[in-house]
C-alpha cells in the first residue's frame, strides 16, 4: 500500500449518521486555521495587488517590503517587536497540530513519516538549490516584464541583531507555510474527500494567493513551487524536507538582499 493510500484509508470520515456534522466541523476547522494565518494573508495580498495595479506606473516601480522595522529609532524595542511577531506567527502551527490530533490523525503519519533529519537536510538543501536558482531567474524576468513589484526582502536597519532575526524570520515562514499548507490544508482536503491532484492544486493555489502582494510573478512562481512541493509531499508524507528547503530559500533571500542590495547591478532596488 502506498503512503498516499495509507493517508486516504487511515483518516476517513465517520460513516455513521454524524458524518455530515463531522464533515462540517472539518470545514470549519480548515476555515478558522486559514483565517488566523495564511488565508488572512491571501485576502490582504489581493487587496495589496489591487492597490498596486491602480497606482500610476508599472508594478516594478513599486516596492513590496518584507521584515520591516517597527521602531527603528529604538533598536531594543524593535528587536522585541520582531521576536514577538515571529513567536505569535507560529501559533497556527500548534493549532493545526492540535486539531489534527483531536480528529484522530497521528502527526507521525502526516508530518514526520519516515523522517530522518540527516536525509531531509540533504534533500531540502538540494531542492533549495534547484528551486532557488529557477526562482531568482523567474523573479528577474517578471520584474523586467513589469509584472512584479520590486521585492525589498528586508527593511531592517543595520543593527547587530539584523542577521539573526532574518534567519529566525526565514525559519518562521518555513514552519508556518509548510506545516499549514502541506501538513494541514492538503491533509484536510484529502480527509474531506478531495482527490490527490485536487488537494495538491488547491493547496498550491493558496500558496500562490498569499504571495500576490509581490505581483503576478510572485503568484505564478509560488503556485508552481506549491505544485512541486505538494506532489512530493503526497509521495513522502513528511513536511521536514520542505521546511529545510523553505528556510534556506528565505535565508538566501533575506540575508542575501541585506548584503547585496545596492552593491550589485542585477538586483532590483528602489
Amino acid at each position: 500500500m502506498t503512503p498516499t493510500a495509507r493517508l486516504r484509508t487511515r483518516d476517513v470520515l465517520p460513516t455513521s449518521t454524524g458524518a455530515e456534522l463531522a464533515r462540517a466541523l472539518l470545514w470549519t476547522e480548515l476555515a478558522l486555521v486559514l483565517l488566523v494565518s495564511l488565508g488572512r494573508s491571501a485576502v490582504y495580498s489581493v487587496v495589496s495587488l489591487v492597490a498596486a495595479l491602480t497606482e500610476p506606473g508599472a508594478l516594478s516601480e513599486q516596492a513590496a517590503t518584507l521584515n520591516s522595522s517597527v521602531t527603528p529609532e529604538r533598536p531594543w524595542l524593535d528587536l522585541t517587536y520582531q521576536l514577538l511577531r515571529i513567536g505569535f506567527a507560529l501559533v497556527p502551527v500548534a493549532l493545526a497540530g492540535y486539531l489534527l490530533v483531536r480528529s484522530g490523525t497521528h502527526l507521525r503519519d502526516v508530518w514526520f513519516r519516515q523522517a530522518s533529519w540527516g536525509r531531509d537536510l540533504g534533500v531540502g538543501a538540494a531542492l533549495a538549490a534547484g528551486v532557488g536558482t529557477v526562482g531568482l531567474a523567474f523573479y528577474l524576468a517578471t520584474y523586467a516584464l513589469g509584472t512584479n513589484l520590486t521585492v525589498v526582502a528586508q527593511g531592517l536597519d543595520d543593527v547587530w541583531w539584523r542577521v539573526p532575526v532574518l534567519v529566525l524570520a526565514a525559519a518562521e515562514n518555513a514552519l508556518l507555510e509548510e506545516f499549514v499548507v502541506l501538513g494541514f490544508v492538503q491533509v484536510r482536503l484529502r480527509q474531506l474527500g478531495f482527490g490527490t491532484h485536487a488537494a495538491i492544486g488547491l493547496a498550491a493555489l493558496l500558496r500562490g494567493s498569499y504571495h500576490l502582494y509581490q505581483g503576478l510573478g510572485g503568484f505564478v512562481g509560488n503556485l508552481v513551487m506549491g505544485l512541486l512541493f505538494g506532489w512530493l509531499y503526497a509521495r513522502w508524507g513528511r513536511v521536514t524536507p520542505f521546511v529545510v528547503t523553505h528556510t534556506l530559500l528565505d535565508v538566501g533571500a533575506f540575508v542575501g538582499y541585506a548584503v547585496l542590495a545596492g552593491n550589485v547591478s542585477w538586483l532590483p532596488t528602489l
